[in-house]
């Protein structure tokens, strides 16, 4: 029997592994992923305690080090420490802007995006732009800068942010108008808290280096009061260290250096009634200390139908969710029949630990004979924080 014999491949040929080693790879190269910019915030507890000067003084640190750095807008309130500061930095023009023929100055932000330096300081954070202007706020054309992969220092007062705006207006028996959500510190890589002390402050004050001397004895009076100053200055500090302790434990958690512990929740209950940013403020402010989601949940009933019986409270609740959004809370819209089951079946499937009520419009009468949300929830509820707060009174 004669066995077959294997067949013999074919020789290889030498020429042909250097044409396959010499082959170039036609493969796209990989793109390497750039790191996000980067935002650094110098908070104060109020004007004149030298967060322009520390900021300037930073961006003169990364020019001598070769970094490419501009201003994009900086007001020395005839400060003439500051503008000294200035001086050897490039300065990105601003645009003239006209609107009801006055002509206005606003932060070229086309012209920095078009110059694409690795550093840009915009200043006063919390302005609000001209009417027409592609953002509203300031603090918009500095997001935009940082999706343009602009690093950007920028500083902003502690009274400017929207969850403290009840509190200071109380304290400093004024309104503050223009404000900065808190989501936007959250996006901060690093907050510089930029501290001197209450006399030290009131001393400048004095000297005339933060309001022209006709207006220091008003200021002095009034919202550079000790109590108040002390207030703000707690509230920097404290607002700091928040951001501090948020950006560990976040650290921590994606390093996988401890294990998550069940996150809580919460909810703020939206209200088409004036006053419903009070919610809110709150409400965030709570979310802020527990570094966790919140929601604004608001729910329609077939007997509301605001849209065509309320336009008012339409308004007022579309305006509010709004807000609602630029604090960071997720707007939720449900339908019931009922106000408080469908918030009660809305907690229970989110695990919500934490709730922002507003105090009822119902007489005490209304209340005893039909009942409340808040009762309601509160009995289905027990182990729910639940916070009440008082409408102020709208004058007719």
């Amino acid at each position: 029997m004669i066995e077959p014999q294997p067949v013999n491949p074919l020789p290889e040929d030498p020429a042909q592994h250097e044409v396959l080693a010499s082959a170039p790879d036609l493969r796209p190269p990989a793109e390497a992923v750039p790191e996000p910019a980067k935002l650094r915030v110098y908070l104060g507890a109020a004007p004149g305690v030298g967060k322009t000067y520390r900021m300037l003084e930073h961006a003169h640190q990364l020019h001598k080090s070769g970094v490419d750095v501009v201003i994009g807008v900086v007001e020395t309130h005839g400060r003439a420490e500051t503008a000294a500061l200035l001086d050897g930095l490039e300065i990105i023009p601003q645009k003239d802007i006209q609107y009801r023929a006055v002509t206005l100055r606003e932060m070229d932000l086309d012209g920095i995006l078009a110059r694409k330096p690795q550093f840009c300081v915009v200043d006063e954070l919390a302005h609000s732009n001209v009417p027409g202007s592609r953002h509203r706020k300031r603090y918009e054309d500095v997001l935009e800068l940082l999706d343009a992969g602009i690093n950007v220092m920028t500083a902003v007062n502690i009274q400017h942010l929207e969850t403290l705006n009840d509190a200071v207006s109380r304290s400093a028996s004024t309104q503050i108008r223009e404000t900065v959500p808190d989501s936007f510190l959250k996006r901060a890589d690093e907050v510089v808290n930029v501290d001197i002390t209450v006399d030290e402050l009131r001393s400048r004050l004095r000297d005339g280096k933060i309001y022209a001397p006709e207006k220091v004895e008003q200021a002095l009076a009034n919202f550079f009061r000790k109590g108040n100053l002390n207030m703000l200055r707690e509230l920097a500090l404290r607002t700091t260290a928040e951001q501090v302790s948020s950006a560990a434990a976040e650290y921590r958690r994606t390093q996988g250096l401890e294990q998550a512990p069940i996150p809580e929740k919460v909810m703020v209950c939206l209200t088409s009634r004036p006053g419903a940013e009070r919610l809110l403020r709150v409400g965030a402010r709570i979310a802020g200390r527990l570094a966790t989601n919140w929601y604004a949940v608001y729910v329609d009933t077939p007997s509301k139908d605001l849209r065509n019986k309320n336009p008012e409270g339409f308004a007022r609740l579309e305006e509010a969710e709004r807000m609602a959004r630029e604090l960071g809370a997720h707007v939720v819209n449900l339908k019931g029949k009922s106000v408080a089951d469908t918030l009660i079946d809305f907690a229970r499937q989110e695990n919500i630990s934490h709730v922002v009520f507003g105090q009822s419009a119902r007489s005490r009468f209304e209340i005893l004979f039909r009942g409340s949300v808040l009762n309601r929830f509160l009995a289905e509820m027990r182990e729910t924080t639940v916070q009440v707060v008082p409408f102020q009174r709208v004058k007719k």
